[in-house]
């Protein structure tokens, strides 16, 4: 008797030092192999810097694992901070390279003015040291929130966000990112499927999420991440059943960071039951592009 053949894991959401993850991208690729991901989508905040290294490790290793190409791209909707994830994305495309670039630039002003207002409460800088932490990659918050661990304002990066940057806060800065309608634009224009990132962290009532999907899906979204691997209980058959309301795709993916107790490459990643993934076609266009080259 045969043995029987394991399923593909499919992670299509992790991040890299290129933005605030703590692995390099051969790191990544690396640990990935480990957790046995069979296609890992490298997402990285508002940047594809770190797909190339990632591509070239598994080339030069000979890993047992398919890059796709991804970006996890900024948005406001409703004065909510919302991701789209672009999956399947020509990161040469010129349309997203002067998008990104935007946004890169965004990204140098919220900095700026973040690390003003924690001047201004007596923490000073803030700003040299989130460049620090990010070493050349995206500064997000989450530098900041390395720097002021490191500095002993608070004990974890969740504190930090809690008595710092989150909303309300000292440090908080309003994002001015572009809208859901331009990340779907821009990411369709260079070839990638958008999908509405962890929609059940947005702290959005069923309502309000509803009202998010159903212009996501209007404004020509593709997919919705459904499984991860720390969801609250029923969260997973909730967002399916939605992802079936608004004619959604169904995704799933760690949003690995840096290697800790609760999130984990390729953990726990598998959707229920009645929901299309996202990756369903992917296979007869990879067959197409590859007959195209």
């Amino acid at each position: 008797m045969s043995e029987p053949t394991l399923a593909v894991i499919y992670d299509l959401h992790s991040h890299t030092t290129a933005s605030d993850g703590l692995l390099t991208p051969e790191a990544l690729v690396k640990r990935a192999v480990e957790m046995r991901v069979g296609i890992l989508a490298i997402t990285d905040h508002d940047t594809v810097a770190g797909i190339g290294a990632a591509r070239e490790a598994v080339s030069r290793l000979q890993l047992p694992l398919r890059v796709i190409s991804g970006v996890e791209i900024s948005t406001v909707w409703e004065n909510h901070e919302i991701h789209i994830v672009g999956l399947g994305v020509d990161e040469h495309h010129p349309v997203l390279t002067e998008f990104l670039a935007q946004q890169s630039e965004r990204r140098v002003q919220r900095a700026a003015l973040i690390a003003e207002r924690l001047e201004k409460a007596h923490i000073p800088g803030a700003l040299e040291g989130a460049m620090r932490h990010a070493n050349g990659g995206e500064v997000t918050r989450g530098h900041f929130a390395r720097y002021l661990v490191e500095c002993g304002k608070a004990n974890t990066m969740a504190d930090v966000f809690k008595k710092y940057l989150a909303k309300g806060k000292t440090g908080y800065v309003p994002p001015q990112w572009c809208t859901i309608e331009q990340a779907i634009d821009v990411i369709h224009h260079s070839g990638g499927q958008a999908v509405l990132a962890h929609p059940g962290r947005y702290d959005l009532t069923a309502k309000w999420l509803k009202r998010l999907l159903a212009q996501f899906a209007e404004s020509g979204g593709d997919a919705m991440e459904v499984a991860q691997c720390q969801q609250a209980p029923n969260e997973r058959t909730q967002l399916a059943s939605y992802a079936q309301q608004f004619n959604l795709l169904a995704s799933q993916g760690s949003d690995f960071h840096m290697p800790c107790a609760w999130i984990e490459l390729g953990r726990k990643l598998w959707l229920p039951g009645g929901v299309e993934p996202v990756w369903q076609n992917w296979e007869k266009s990879y067959s197409e592009k590859e007959r195209a080259l």
